[in-house]
């Protein structure tokens, strides 16, 4: 069987976990109750042994799938030679349906919308990651797989019976025009076959979704225009991976996508990574998704609360669980056979000085949002920031987490400059607040006297990778005028954006990460979010032409649907990587945000910068919250 390129993949999801589905019909990827469960149908990494929940005709047909207007409601419609069909799918989220804890399902509604068709439904579950092949039991409105240690439940009135082959249940029908078919798989315990009740949850879905979705018409909108649509579906990309339970954001949903075709650049990404916190929460706040940028800073801080400051590990499970260890599953053969495929995630061993200040930034930022600082908190922060004085120079490895030896990594420091930067601004924003700002501000200055000599390369005529190397590059030192180490007019930054445009991006205008070794063989595709932060460097320096321009030369690499994986095949322009990446379409929005600040103010805008309403008639009543305040 053949795989299907990634832009072929619509996702939904109810804040658990994420179903992966495909332009044909097929459900390829889902894990089961959670998102870093394993799953229980995975074709998407062997289409022999990996399972899969199919919907679709029976003949030659054409396919488009689409999202009702902002939701996470995918329709997937079939147009054949003697009729059209469309397959709605979805999981109801708790909130809309005012249940406390409803059992994870997908739903999918088959309605035959003009002439006839045959269509064929495959249920071929396999739990564990394709390890375990469940016994297929008929119900007595559907049937019932029960495995080892799991158990799912798919109903439905339709005549699904056990295959002669041992793979799953299956049938065949014959629809006409308005004629509609239920089938809805649950986890655990069987949802009955009601059409009536069904109809009243997908509409309550639908509605949840729009209330939730930013939306606005007005000219105080941040990202109208030409891009809105783009950042209302990166945000309702990002709700799919903001946990319900925790508020973590799972980084991607699924794993082992390969970032190179055939290579061994093959990750899990099913955990909550610390660094994406700052953009994360300047997104969501933009947005006006208050709730959910404050509950996702307040889980970074009850992680380091856990661990000594020099112990935070740079990622973690989505219920705050340390991340399995990684390991190989030789039983798949891995998308167009790119072995291996990996789950859990080995990062979480590794020491990342950046996350520090991704971190303190973030709160930074949320203080810009009215989001109050409790005690405790500062407490914790004032930790933090004590370590990055002792552990800066330290070598570590970086934001790209190389499997090669740790490194001096400019981009690290700059982001211990910046945890230092913010924690000495919001103790002199607020009366309430004390540490060692004096340690702090000499730290500070020895870093950013560092930074300035042994990162940049008046050679390369740019900031560099690492300490001592006065040639390769690092696409994350375009970070640097955004976070606020230098302002975008300095030179240096300048010529880092030029050195960026020459070297690191292709033809297209899509941006690699890095030169140098990295301790993998062959060579990761070009980054997403590097292309946005280019935009976004773009867009503070004053070139909005040359910023808009890359702008919309990427959003040409999304899919139909909008959804950006982590990499693009410079060759092919496919996407590579897991899907849909939380990071990607974080730089979208973030880009679109800066864009759209460039133009308010006719050129420069969009860092994540010192805000002197912090200083200038910020009390310290709007930036510490008392304990006795504490909700």
């Amino acid at each position: 069987m053949q795989y299907k390129p990634l832009e072929e993949y619509g996702v939904i999801g109810d804040g658990n976990t994420v179903a992966v589905v495909g332009r044909d019909g097929s459900i390829d990827w889902c894990p089961l109750p959670h998102v870093e469960s394993p799953s229980v149908f995975a074709a998407i990494l062997d289409a022999d042994r990996g399972g899969r929940f199919a919907v679709r005709p029976t003949q030659s047909f054409e396919s488009v799938q689409r999202y009702r207007d902002r939701t996470n409601v995918l329709e997937t419609t079939f147009r054949t030679a003697s009729g059209d069909a469309t397959v709605t799918d979805f999981m109801p989220v708790a909130d809309a349906t005012g249940t406390d804890d409803p059992p994870p399902a997908v739903y999918r509604r088959l309605d035959c919308e003009n002439g006839s068709l045959e269509v064929d439904i495959t249920f071929d579950p396999r739990f564990d990651y394709g390890r375990d092949v469940p016994e297929i039991e008929v119900a007595s409105d559907g049937v019932v797989a029960v495995g080892d240690d799991e158990r799912v439940v798919l109903s439905s009135d339709l005549p699904l019976e056990p295959s002669t082959d041992g793979r799953g249940a299956s049938t065949t029908v014959t629809l006409g025009a308005g004629e509609t078919r239920w089938l809805v798989l649950s986890h655990g315990e069987p949802i009955p076959h009601e059409p009536s009740s069904h109809r009243e949850t997908l509409a309550d879905t639908v509605d949840y979704w729009r209330e939730w979705a930013h939306d606005c018409d007005g000219t105080d909108c941040p990202v109208a225009g030409p891009w809105h649509d783009f950042a209302v579906r990166s945000s309702l990309v990002l709700k799919l991976l903001l946990h319900r339970e925790t508020g973590a954001v799972c980084a991607a949903p699924t794993t082992s996508l390969p970032e190179d075709l055939g290579g061994v650049r093959n990750w899990d990404y099913r955990f909550n990574w610390i660094r994406d916190a700052a953009f994360t929460v300047r997104a969501l706040s933009e947005l006006g998704h208050l709730e959910e940028a404050r509950s996702y800073f307040e889980l970074c801080l009850d992680h380091c609360r856990r661990h000594d400051p020099e112990a935070v590990p740079p990622v973690y499970g989505l219920h705050g669980e340390e991340v399995p260890d990684e390991t190989v599953l030789d039983h798949l053969s891995g998308y167009e056979g790119s072995a291996p495929v990996r789950i859990g995630n080995a990062a979480k061993n590794q020491r990342q000085l950046d996350v520090y200040g991704e971190l303190i930034l973030a709160i930074y930022e949320s203080v810009r949002y009215g989001e109050p600082i409790t005690y405790d908190d500062w407490s914790v922060m004032c930790d933090l920031i004590d370590y990055v004085c002792e552990g800066w120079d330290e070598p570590d490895a970086g934001i790209w987490e190389v499997r090669s030896d740790p490194e001096q990594y400019v981009y690290s420091k700059v982001m211990c400059w910046t945890a230092l930067d913010r924690g000495i601004e919001l103790v002199e924003a607020a009366d309430d607040l004390s540490g060692p700002v004096e340690r702090w501000r000499t730290c500070r200055d020895d870093v950013r006297r560092a930074v300035l000599e042994r990162g940049y390369s008046e050679e390369a005529n740019s900031f560099v990778r690492a300490f001592g190397d006065e040639e390769a590059l690092d696409a994350s030192n375009l970070l640097v005028p955004i976070v606020g180490f230098l302002p975008a007019d300095d030179g240096r930054v300048q010529g880092t954006i030029d050195a960026t445009i020459d070297r690191l991006t292709t033809d297209d205008g899509l941006v690699r990460r890095y030169e140098g070794d990295d301790g993998l063989p062959g060579e990761a595709s070009p980054f997403v979010v590097c292309s946005f932060w280019l935009v976004s460097a773009l867009a503070l320096s004053g070139r909005t032409d040359e910023a808009r321009a890359r702008f919309e030369a990427i959003l040409d690499y999304a899919s139909p649907l909008g959804l950006l994986a982590e990499g693009i095949d410079p060759e092919s322009g496919e996407q590579r990587g897991n899907i849909p990446q939380a990071y990607s379409h974080i730089g979208l929005l973030n880009s679109a945000l800066s864009l759209a600040a460039a133009d308010d103010s006719g050129g420069e805008s969009g860092a994540l910068e010192h805000d002197e309403s912090l200083r200038n008639g910020g009390s310290s009543e709007a930036i510490v919250r008392r304990p006795n305040d504490r909700e």
